[in-house]
């Protein structure tokens, strides 16, 4: 049966119509099924939790490294077809009786389809996702110095991440079940799910994808070490650098890591892939959006700033990770905080100096609260009158609009139990107020604080899901719930980091609930199952990153800070450090001494209003220039957003991410779309999947035993420009640099 054809015969040989209102749904989606094939099997049973295990544990481990691994889920996809085909083809397929029972399964019970597929990826992906509440024992551990509980750490990441299945429970009729919630992105899993079931003929004298993506890992396993061990200077080449050694200047604008990045350029694929994601899997309109975000805040913004002196930000470096005092030195937080409890003290930070960052830090958080209001403007201007016509057409005659032709398939299965959902909420809510009011205030947070993260989930969660199943953008908590707590209870480092996790990975789960369980209605997935296969595959990742992080503290001497590692050593956490940073921005200064009303940087908050502003002023454009559909392309948010991970990954790594990007999307795309259109994207996940194997082969045998690579030039993992990091201002004196 065609799937755009209007009418189809179900199981009864009654016509039904295929009346699904989303037209992309109805190209992309089958409209049947066939509820025989088997889901939670034994192939599901044995490679999904062990899958899940060792991506939570390669997730994690490289979490602490100057760059991590960033594993797509479509290269997991490919792989767990190659193991799923290869036990149907050598498994027995006779029943085996469980000892003692009158249980009996099947080691094989057929061949390995296409929901069993779908099923097992999203048991396995759970572990590519680390526990962002993973950052509370770090940052208490590695910065504050303060040993944290192992079972308080424990039970308040399990909190963080099953709350989100039980308020997912509350809105899934609406953002699941109703036919308008369609969740864009799904499609485009539907669509590769079904092409990895299809038979592929290999072409004479040609490669199936397969064969592809098995040069691509081996090609880019081989490489890797090069720049993961023999010459990891690769990784941030600045050849400005080279030839002006004593320069502040030269170096400031030849710095990929802090600087300009003038000349740097990255040849290391970890480098490009890891903290923007694979160049190759985004559309050319987003890679254009973010470069002009990235350009815009360091070539536009922070230079006007920073020569200018605006805020005295030639006293400090241009662009880096740590915080400073007054006299341009690295803040001392010891002096403003108490250390028995970790709390503020007042007494000492008036004696000692106001909090100062460096310019692009400062409008780096700039950008994060434009960001806010420009997704809700630009959600707003753009698709706010559809989303309400879709609202008012979904609860017009309720049951009229949500059956559909795959809420009619979906009939046959079990929908998932209300009160499972409850379950979880409670005992996530009652798990989330022991481990902070129990194991002595570890975590600072009250148990009202648990419960405003919870209210502050609730009444976002419905926007934000609409907002995703509707247009497939996102949108987080982030600055919302660190200002929020930074004004409500400020002074508390530990409780600001607690409520962010509690709010973030609450709402990150949901909406990941809501994405998956929309994934398996579109290709009829019992419900059960999805759910059994969800939880249990979030519990193992949680137990298997906890584990993983513990051992790594304790394994690694002088984890995360680089100062004190040998050389070489790629622990040095630059994502940790900026948490840590914001701890003591939002938590121990607090929001009321760094901006309104007593901060030296309160003119930051207009970016509100800018962000608030620029999507409506694009959308006016865009209706007085109907013709020119190029400015629908223009997305705020997402110039907003391209910059947001400069700190850490540096110029380099986003010129070389904007080099690859263009030249796949746009000279590959146009003058080899043949070859674009069946490679580009194995190549995408076989380069991820090279450089994740040789990376945890070199850190396993040899970093882990403090060998970190040939003692040479090379072996620096910076870019070899020190004085990057020195100020500009007349008569400031700082350590290592030369004073102007």
């Amino acid at each position: 049966m065609d799937q755009n054809s209007k009418t189809q015969i179900n199981e009864d040989g009654d016509e039904i119509s295929n009346d699904s209102p989303i037209e992309q749904v109805r190209l992309m989606v089958p409209i049947t099924d066939d509820p025989t094939l088997p889901t939670l099997t034994f192939r599901t049973w044995i490679l999904g939790p062990i899958t899940n295990a060792i991506l939570a544990f390669v997730s994690q481990f490289f979490l602490y490294r100057q760059n991590s691994i960033s594993i797509s889920g479509t290269c997991v996809q490919i792989l767990l077809i190659a193991l799923g085909k290869l036990m149907a083809a050598t498994l027995p397929s006779k029943p085996v009786k469980v000892p003692g029972t009158r249980w009996s399964f099947s080691m094989n019970p057929g061949p390995f389809n296409i929901k069993e597929n779908v099923l097992l990826t999203i048991l396995a992906t759970s572990g590519l996702d680390s526990p962002y509440a993973i950052t509370i024992p770090s940052v208490r551990k590695i910065y504050y110095k303060k040993y944290l509980n192992f079972w308080a750490g424990l039970l308040m990441i399990l909190t963080t991440q099953l709350l989100g299945y039980g308020f997912a429970g509350i809105f899934m009729k609406f953002l699941v079940y109703n036919p308008y919630m369609w969740y864009p992105f799904t499609l485009l899993d539907v669509s590769f799910y079904r092409s990895l079931h299809e038979v592929e003929v290999r072409p004479k004298r040609g490669k199936s994808k397969f064969q592809f993506f098995l040069i691509a890992v081996v090609a880019s396993f081989a490489y890797a070490v090069v720049p993961g061990y023999f010459f990891p200077s690769i990784s941030a080449l600045s050849i400005v650098c080279l030839f002006w050694k004593n320069s502040v200047t030269a170096q400031l604008i030849g710095s990929g890591r802090s600087g300009f990045g003038i000349g740097s350029f990255s040849f290391d694929w970890n480098a490009i892939s890891s903290y923007l994601s694979n160049p190759l899997g985004f559309p050319m309109s987003t890679i254009i959006n973010n470069a002009i975000g990235f350009i815009l805040l360091l070539y536009i913004i922070c230079p006007i700033a920073y020569w200018t002196n605006s805020n005295n930000a030639r006293h400090f470096p241009f662009s880096s990770l740590e915080l400073f005092d007054k006299s341009g030195h690295y803040y001392d937080v010891s002096k403003v905080l108490n250390h028995s409890d970790l709390t503020f003290n007042k007494k000492g930070y008036e004696n000692y100096s106001h909090l100062y960052v460096s310019v692009v830090y400062l409008f780096l958080i700039g950008f994060d609260f434009a960001s806010i209001t420009a997704t809700l403007s630009h959600f707003v201007a753009f698709h706010a009158r559809d989303v309400w016509r879709q609202f008012k057409q979904a609860y017009r005659n309720n049951n009229a609009n949500t059956e559909d032709i795959h809420n009619r398939l979906m009939k046959k299965y079990d929908h998932v139990p209300q009160w499972w959902f409850f379950a979880i909420l409670v005992l996530g809510i009652f798990l989330g107020i022991l481990s902070c009011e129990g194991f002595g205030n570890q975590l600072q947070l009250p148990y009202w604080g648990t419960l405003l993260a919870c209210l502050l989930v609730m009444i976002f969660l419905l926007p934000l899901g609409v907002l995703r199943a509707t247009t497939g953008q996102s949108m987080d908590l982030v600055v919302t719930s660190e200002l929020l707590m930074g004004y409500i209870y400020p002074g508390r480092p530990i409780a600001n980091l607690v409520f962010k996790a509690l709010t973030i990975s609450t709402q990150f789960h949901a909406l990941s609930f809501f994405t998956e369980f929309k994934l398996a209605h579109y290709m009829k997935i019992a419900p059960r199952s999805m759910f059994v296969a969800q939880v249990t595959g979030t519990i193992i990742s949680c137990i298997v990153s906890v584990a993983t992080s513990w051992w790594l503290l304790s394994a690694v001497e002088n984890i995360c800070v680089p100062e004190k590692l040998p050389k070489g050593s790629p622990w040095t956490c630059p994502g940790m450090t900026v948490t840590y940073d914001n701890s003591v921005i939002w938590g121990v200064v607090g929001p009321m001494r760094m901006y309104y009303p007593d901060g030296v940087y309160s003119m930051l908050l207009y970016f509100f209003l800018i962000g608030g502003i620029a999507p409506l002023f694009v959308w006016a454009v865009s209706k007085y220039f109907p013709e020119k559909k190029w400015i629908k392309s223009i997305n705020i948010p997402n110039i907003l957003g391209g910059a947001s991970m400069l700190l850490i990954a540096g110029a380099v790594n986003y010129w070389s991410w904007i080099t690859v990007g263009v030249l796949f999307n746009v000279i590959i795309y146009n003058m080899y779309k043949n070859w674009w259109t069946k490679y580009n994207y194995i190549l995408a996940n076989g380069l991820d999947l090279g450089v994740a194997f040789q990376s945890l082969l070199t850190s396993a045998t040899l970093q882990l035993n403090d060998i970190y690579g040939v003692n040479w030039w090379g072996l620096d993992v910076g870019d070899h420009c020190p004085l990057a990091q020195c100020p500009t201002a007349l008569g400031v004196s700082v350590e290592g640099c030369p004073t102007v």
